[in-house]
């Protein structure tokens, strides 16, 4: 592979959680009713609430908690800011919540964070992504690596099929660098293209997971380079901005757009693939499912001792899966 440069609570902590940027969520029904039992208080800290994939997993945690007894759920968005999101788990911390849950924003800086949460006594899961240090009580998460491997068998595929042999030109739209979904979404696909000396990455941009900032990456992109064949975007929204961007151009009928994520839903990366404008989606499974589900085995089962990781399964969706 050839790689060209890169172009009730107490006053005091109830203000304290809103001006960290959380959103308290209200009781659920069930909880209501329970009367006298005691309400124990589940805090997720999300990374940011921006991203579709994201809201969909809010919205499936806090489906899932209200159908758990005597469960309140509150969620703080960090906004894609790792300082802040070490704010709010400090918050999260002092009010000593029977469960914490991290979508980590960044691998590095919410090691040690977490590690406090842990020293308090307070069971953490770390969600989809990792932090560089193990310190949660369990990792709930699906693999990036091999997702990466098949998005990078699915475009060396795609390549022969246009050229009869594995060669082409391929733009690459990274999401946070450093994270673990980032590092192993591409490090699986690049470990399929070595062995592809005619594949070409002709640069890669950084493009935060979000759909505007990945149509601004590419319209700058498409004015530099005059022919592209691929552009792997390591999450739909991402690839959705490069459509766009090449839409506008004139130039999205040259390449095909691959994405990860794989959302249900209108506006979801299975959507887009079923109208043509996403050649493949990768399924990165929310994994809240999988959390409430040890979260709540936590809660209810003293000694209850979960597996250090669990890993969910993924699949590819195309036209063809879809059945079109």
């Amino acid at each position: 592979m050839k790689r060209l440069p890169a172009l009730p609570l107490f006053p005091a902590l109830l203000a304290a959680v809103l001006v960290a940027g959380c959103k308290p969520q209200a009781a659920s029904p069930e909880a209501s009713a329970a009367g006298a039992q005691p309400q124990r208080l589940v805090v997720f800290s999300q990374c940011n609430n921006a991203e579709p994939y994201r809201a969909a997993q809010n919205a499936e945690m806090q489906r899932l908690w209200d159908k758990v007894p005597g469960v309140r759920l509150m969620v703080m968005d960090a906004q894609q800011d790792s300082a802040k999101q070490i704010s709010q788990i400090e918050t999260a911390i002092r009010l000593s919540p029977s469960l914490l849950i991290v979508a980590p924003n960044e691998r590095a800086p919410l090691s040690e964070v977490m590690g406090d949460a842990q020293k308090a006594g307070i069971p953490v899961i770390c969600l989809e992504r990792d932090i560089a240090q193990p310190n949660y009580t369990t990792w709930i998460r699906a693999d990036n690596e091999a997702i990466g491997r098949l998005v990078g068998e699915f475009v060396v595929a795609q390549l022969k099929a246009r050229y009869g042999e594995p060669r082409g030109r391929i733009v690459e739209l990274a999401g946070l660098k450093g994270v673990e979904a980032e590092i192993n979404r591409s490090g699986g696909a690049h470990e399929v293209w070595k062995d592809y000396p005619g594949i070409e990455i002709v640069t890669e941009a950084v493009a935060n997971w979000l759909q505007s900032t990945a149509k601004d990456r590419m319209t700058e992109i498409l004015s530099a380079v005059p022919r592209i064949d691929v552009v792997y975007a390591r999450n739909d929204p991402m690839a959705m901005g490069a459509y766009l961007a090449a839409r506008e151009k004139g130039r999205e009928k040259e390449m095909i757009f691959v994405g990860v994520d794989g959302l249900e839903g209108e506006a979801g990366g299975i959507e887009k693939v079923r109208q043509g404008i996403l050649a493949a989606t990768f399924v990165y499974p929310l994994c809240v499912d999988k959390a409430v589900e040890i979260g709540t085995r936590i809660l209810d089962e003293p000694g209850f001792k979960p597996d250090k990781v669990y890993t969910m399964t993924s699949h590819i969706v195309t036209r063809e899966t879809l059945g079109k």
